[in-house]
C-alpha cells in the first residue's frame, strides 16, 4: 500500500475538482491516479465498487468516497486560507448551502446538461429551477461581500463553483446575458485563479500496476 494517500480522480468531474482544490490548498501530498470513467481501472473498483470519483484511499486503508468528505478531511489537517472559518456565518451554514447545490441544483443541472438521459424531464422547468437558485446565490454577494460567506473564499465557494461552472458551460451566450453580475464576476475570478489552474493540468490515464503522479505538483512520491 502506498505510503501516501491515493486519489482516484478525473479532472473534468466537478466532484473531483472540488476535492483536488482542497487537497492542493491544504498541501496534502498524495499519489494522483487519473482515471477514464468509460474504462475504469480495476484499482478504482477494488478501492470503491461504486466506481465514481473522487476516491481517496488513506495509507491505513480507510477509503473516503465522497468529495465533501475528502475536502473536510484535508482542511481538518491544514487550513491555511481559512476555508472552514468564513468571515460571515459558520461551517454548518456553508454545509447547508452546499447541500442545496448537491441536491436540487445538481438535479436541475443534470437534466439541463444531459437532456437525452432524462427524456421525461421538462427542460424549461429545470432551467427555471436552476435560475431561481442562481438568484439566491446572487443575493448573497455585495460590494463588501465578494464571496458566498464573506470577504474571503471559503469551503462553500470551492465546493459550489465547479457546478456553477458546469451549468454556465451549457450555453455560454445565455449565461453571459443573465442579470446576475456579481455571480458571474465570482465565477470568473475563480476560473482565473492560480489555484484552479494548479489542479487542472491534463494527465494521461492511470494504468493498473503503475505509479500515479505526485499531487500537488510541489509534492513528491519518494
Amino acid at each position: 500500500m502506498s505510503a501516501l494517500p491515493v486519489l482516484y480522480s478525473f479532472r473534468r468531474c466537478p466532484y473531483a475538482m472540488r476535492a483536488r482544490l482542497a487537497l492542493a490548498v491544504s498541501d496534502q501530498a498524495c499519489e494522483l491516479r487519473e482515471v477514464v470513467l468509460k474504462n475504469k481501472p480495476q484499482g478504482l473498483l477494488l478501492a470503491s465498487p461504486k466506481g465514481t470519483v473522487p476516491v481517496l484511499v488513506l495509507p491505513g486503508g480507510q477509503v473516503l468516497e465522497q468529495s465533501l468528505e475528502i475536502m473536510l478531511w484535508a482542511l481538518a489537517r491544514h487550513d491555511p486560507k481559512g476555508w472552514l472559518i468564513p468571515s460571515h456565518g459558520n461551517l454548518q451554514d456553508m454545509l447547508a448551502l452546499i447541500a442545496e447545490c448537491d441536491g436540487p441544483f445538481k438535479q436541475a443541472l443534470d437534466r439541463c446538461k444531459y437532456p437525452n438521459r432524462y427524456p421525461d424531464a421538462d427542460n424549461g422547468a429545470e432551467r427555471a429551477r436552476a435560475v431561481a437558485w442562481f438568484c439566491v446565490l446572487e443575493a448573497r454577494f455585495s460590494s463588501t461581500q465578494p464571496y458566498l460567506f464573506g470577504s474571503h473564499p471559503a469551503l462553500a465557494d470551492m465546493a459550489i463553483a465547479p457546478f456553477v461552472r458546469q451549468f454556465a458551460g451549457i450555453d455560454a451566450d445565455w449565461w453571459a446575458a443573465q442579470p446576475w453580475h456579481r455571480l458571474r464576476d465570482w465565477l470568473d475570478k475563480w476560473q482565473a485563479s492560480d489555484l484552479l489552474a494548479s489542479v487542472m493540468h491534463k494527465l494521461p490515464a492511470w494504468v493498473d500496476g503503475t505509479e500515479g503522479v505526485a499531487f500537488p505538483r510541489s509534492a513528491s512520491l519518494s
